[in-house]
């Protein structure tokens, strides 16, 4: 199947994120690809060092149920970041729209990055989700990048596919990777790369496509090789097939939870 990975540009608002969100679902589905995601936090675009329009529940409710429009218009699975009201609390989580334009559910952010501390609260849940004979799992930016458990909960729940959106980057100042994983790039790309390895699944990174940019939206294999990414500072669509029977979960399914005194993963 394919699947595709989102680089936009940092939206200048929350109209200019579904314009491009428009775009972009309509070329993955125009592509073959069976689902799109999207970068952290990406309606209204992630605040924390960044100008990224304040939205209330009612405008992030609206941009939500058009998101919804777009996934049944063109018949593909959207998982999309947003910032969200909940139960009184405020999140950064990611919600996965079937291709009918349903919502299979949320992931929340539950471990929050200690600069977000007063940004968002965290959350304390996780689960997996099905579409289209995919099972996969979200985990979101600083989950993916330091805390790898986040991934291999999924993976011991079946998951063949985990998606990472992510913000790592700006497009003021700094210096571009020219290759992916590079020794002297920035940790992520590496981290990334293991989170496939040490647990036999396809990662699906989403970053923006800023200017300077930490990493790329990439497409890692289950032995850790980057089977494509997004040209770095270029907001694009990457497409890319996965085949399945490759993740096969080997390394993860061999974790043994019970000599850590945790719970025994059910798939």
């Amino acid at each position: 199947m394919k699947i595709a990975l989102a680089s936009p540009p940092f939206p200048v608002s929350l109209e200019a994120g579904l314009k491009w969100a428009d775009t972009a679902i309509a070329d993955a589905s125009a592509r073959g690809a069976a689902i799109i995601s999207f970068p952290e936090s990406y309606l209204p675009g992630y605040p924390v060092g960044y100008v990224a329009e304040k939205a209330g529940q009612h405008q992030l409710q609206s941009a939500l149920e058009k998101v919804c429009s777009m996934a049944a218009r063109h018949s593909i699975g959207v998982v999309m970041p947003m910032d969200w009201h909940m139960d009184g609390l405020f999140y950064n989580l990611a919600f996965v729209i079937n291709p009918d334009g349903s919502i299979a559910g949320n992931q929340t952010k539950n471990q929050l990055d200690p600069s977000e501390d007063r940004a968002w609260d965290a959350g304390n849940s996780r689960q997996v989700f099905d579409i289209d004979g995919l099972r996969f799992g979200v985990v979101i930016c600083h989950e993916g990048f330091r805390y790898p458990e986040t991934v291999r909960w999924a993976a011991t729940r079946g998951a063949q596919l985990v998606f990472h959106p992510n913000c790592s980057g700006n497009d003021q100042a700094g210096v571009s990777p020219v290759q992916w994983g590079h020794k002297d790039n920035p940790y992520y790309e590496k981290a990334q790369m293991m989170r496939a390895l040490e647990n036999t699944i396809y990662i699906g990174t989403s970053n923006y496509g800023f200017r300077y940019s930490e990493s790329a939206s990439a497409l890692i294999a289950p032995d850790g090789r980057c089977v494509a990414h997004q040209p770095y500072g270029v907001p694009g669509v990457l497409v890319e097939t996965i085949d399945l029977n490759e993740a096969t979960g080997l390394l993860a399914a061999r974790f043994k939870p019970s000599l850590y005194g945790m719970e025994v993963a059910n798939k």
